[in-house]
């Protein structure tokens, strides 16, 4: 299933098409940790394309962590089946500013959002007013299916969605489903918040120490969590991203121990990438990982709504331990979000934050 789902529509583009290619050589274990690429020349006559293009693919597997570039001797392969070598200790992670808040220039347009609300107020009227579902509104939900599939590989029903307001609401219903008697294991730093939310809930967290691609593979061996809650991207305070190796060794130890993953996926829209980042959720949607975003920083602080993707054979049995709990969103809320993501609003606003963030690293417009 993880090939239909990241392989994307024939008349991609080709450099997305022949990045797909190497990638899957590299995970089917064709090229191997160690080995070196053919040269962008070969990859392009091969692939009938252009050397520009050979380079651009190269650069997305360099960027997502499985290839890296060697100064005049070409591009190797750093993808591991087992990423159980030695990393970096914890003093080893990279400093990052603080994490908080998007920058106020980085925040959705005020008079794009009141412009979205009037359209809104107009068009559904005081219907506005009624009480929602408790997994959210079918119209934000469809909305947002329609979004992940084109913009994150991610391919899920409306039904698998459940709308809630904000990452630590949506942690507490994750206990709710889960269940108090696991270990939850976290990431070591991590976002304080998460430790907080669970311990009040009563379950007892297992700090993991982190490493510079993500935790340290000696730590997911020791620990005895059935849940491993992880942000895999631009972790906080660590400012760590796992690499692709990291990413495929959370999902097998997850599998091999009969456990969850809980992806939290904060902030990824605002990959440096040139294509979004490969979430865990799409290279196993079916029963290991429970996916959750919000928008409070990709918008603004103050629109406290998240998500959450249930794993797609799990998804009916999960969602009737939390149903009977009401939507925490106004349908006001919901309706202007669904807005801004089908009006495409919210795709516009993403890629002029990426491109601001690339001008002010020194990248590409």
């Amino acid at each position: 299933m993880e090939q239909n789902l990241q392989r994307g529509p024939e008349n991609g583009p080709a450099y997305l098409k022949l990045y797909i290619q190497v990638r899957e050589k590299i995970t089917g274990g064709i090229y191997r940790y160690g080995d070196r690429l053919p040269s962008k020349r070969s990859a392009a006559v091969a692939g009938g394309v252009s050397v520009i293009t050979a380079e651009h693919a190269y650069q997305l597997l360099v960027d997502e962590g499985y290839v890296e570039a060697r100064e005049r001797s070409g591009y190797y392969v750093i993808y591991r089946e087992n990423a159980l070598l030695p990393v970096g200790s914890g003093s080893d992670l990279p400093s990052v500013p603080d994490a908080g808040y998007v920058r106020n220039d980085e925040e959705f347009s005020f008079a794009g959002y009141a412009r979205t609300v009037r359209k809104v107020l107009s068009k559904y009227g005081e219907s506005v007013l009624r009480r929602s579902p408790s997994a959210g509104c079918l119209e934000l939900r469809s909305v947002l299916a329609s979004y992940l599939a084109r913009s994150r590989g991610i391919v899920v029903s409306p039904e698998q969605i459940v709308i809630g307001s904000g990452a630590e609401y949506l942690y507490s219903l994750i206990v709710q489903m889960l269940g108090r008697e696991y270990i939850y294991g976290i990431e070591d730093p991590s976002y304080q918040q998460i430790r907080k939310v669970y311990t009040a809930n009563g379950v007892t967290c297992d700090p993991l120490r982190m490493g510079n691609t993500g935790i340290i593979s000696s730590e997911l061996a020791r620990t005895e969590a059935k849940v491993l809650h992880v942000t895999p991207y631009n972790s906080y305070p660590s400012g760590v991203t796992a690499d692709a190796s990291k990413r495929r060794e959370y999902i097998r130890w997850a599998k091999e121990r009969g456990a969850f993953i809980v992806e939290d996926d904060v902030d990824s829209e605002f990959t440096m990438s040139q294509k979004p980042e490969d979430t865990l959720f799409s290279i196993e949607p079916e029963r290991t990982v429970i996916y959750l975003n919000t928008f409070s920083k990709t918008i603004a602080p103050a629109v406290r709504i998240g998500y959450m993707i249930l794993p797609e054979l799990l998804s009916e049995k999960l969602r009737e331990k939390i149903g009977f709990y009401s939507c925490t969103v106004p349908v006001l809320d919901q309706y202007v979000l669904a807005e801004f993501i089908a009006g495409g609003d919210f795709e516009r606003h993403v890629n002029r934050v990426r491109r601001m963030r690339r001008r002010r690293r020194g990248g590409k417009k």
